[in-house]
């Protein structure tokens, strides 16, 4: 049977359309980030990053005319102002392209496991292969310039060994010494302040330049949030002695001038809530000692709470573009009969 006449699946129609939007965003973001760099060694990597971008909205679209999908609005260059003052460091852009391309790897990577047609799982291995080869590039850079972010070093294990207690898994208890820390462990606990200092300076630069007071305040709320959720995880670090390592240089300017619309703003930062919302659950499933299985479960409670209101806050001023699904049944049913 030729891919003319295998209908796209559901998981293959969500993906495509998550992979529109999140690419057309990524665009804006990043023709921004081509017009202001000024590091030679950073901006071949901004360029790579556009083209990828670029190259996957000219695929999709073929895609969806293919097979007379509607194409999405996603964002265009009227979500950008190009010429705004510059709003980034050069470092910063650096690590913000290459935590989203940690991002990509497993977006595109859940895309490829759910889809069946060769033509859709090719695009998406395409995509994934693309995404790793950024991350291994933006990595590679900030390795040559120092400005890599390291994980904490530990001991390299000289033999195997069992757990012999239960109280391998405690750590509620306060009267109770917790065990240390598993590199595991370790391993998420940095990794989310990582992200979390991705996201506050995101919140920062995002609230001082819209223009709108409900943006505004949203975005100081997920500062303040992502800035407690720092503090709780370097804090359970370095009660094990373990400092964190010092996070790369990635301040913000102090522009005011609106840079991107606030649609995409809002995009943006529902896109990483969701995204930590999954590494924390990650995180929780790794992690095997109780105190910190619950500590990622309620302060994934609460970034689920800040998505919600991100949700409400696009539907009042009609910014949240709806994902396609299934006709209403129901609905139909009523409007036949009322005709």
């Amino acid at each position: 049977m030729s891919e003319g006449n295998i209908h796209l699946t559901s998981a293959e129609i969500g993906s495509l359309w998550t992979g529109y939007m999140q690419d057309s965003m990524s665009k804006c973001v990043l023709s921004f980030m081509l017009k202001h760099i000024e590091d030679k060694d950073i901006k071949p990597a901004i360029q790579y990053a556009y083209d990828i971008a670029s190259n996957h909205l000219e695929q999709l679209l073929h895609i969806f005319e293919k097979d007379n999908y509607a194409v999405p609005n996603g964002f265009t260059e009227q979500d950008v102002n190009i010429n705004a003052p510059w709003l980034f460091t050069d470092t910063f852009c650096l690590n913000y392209i290459n935590h989203m391309a940690k991002a990509g790897m497993i977006a595109y990577g859940g895309f490829l496991s759910m889809s069946a047609r060769e033509d859709i799982r090719n695009y998406f291995t395409q995509a994934l292969n693309e995404t790793a080869e950024l991350y291994n590039q933006t990595g590679e850079i900030a390795l040559s310039k120092g400005t890599n972010a390291r994980h904490p070093y530990i001991e390299v294990p000289k033999e195997t060994d069992y757990v012999n207690s239960k109280k391998y898994l405690s750590g509620l208890n306060p009267f109770h010494h917790n065990r240390p820390l598993n590199a595991i462990e370790i391993s998420h606990l940095y990794m989310n302040v990582l992200t979390n200092t991705i996201g506050a300076k995101l919140c920062i630069a995002f609230s001082q330049t819209s223009p709108s007071k409900d943006v505004q305040d949203f975005m100081l709320r997920g500062k303040n949030i992502s800035q407690k959720h720092i503090k709780i995880f370097a804090d359970t670090l370095l009660k094990d002695d373990i400092e964190t390592p010092q996070v790369p240089d990635v301040a913000v300017s102090d522009s005011t001038t609106q840079t991107f619309s606030d649609r995409l703003l809002m995009y943006h930062i529902s896109l990483i809530s969701a995204s930590g919302i999954g590494n924390y659950a990650t995180a929780a499933a790794a992690s095997q000692r109780s105190d910190l299985m619950i500590n990622y479960e309620r302060l994934s409670l609460e970034i689920s709470r800040f998505a919600k209101s991100a949700a409400d806050i696009m539907i009042k001023h009609e910014w949240l573009e709806q994902p396609p699904g299934i006709k209403d049944r129901k609905k139909l049913a009523k409007n036949k009969q009322k005709g």
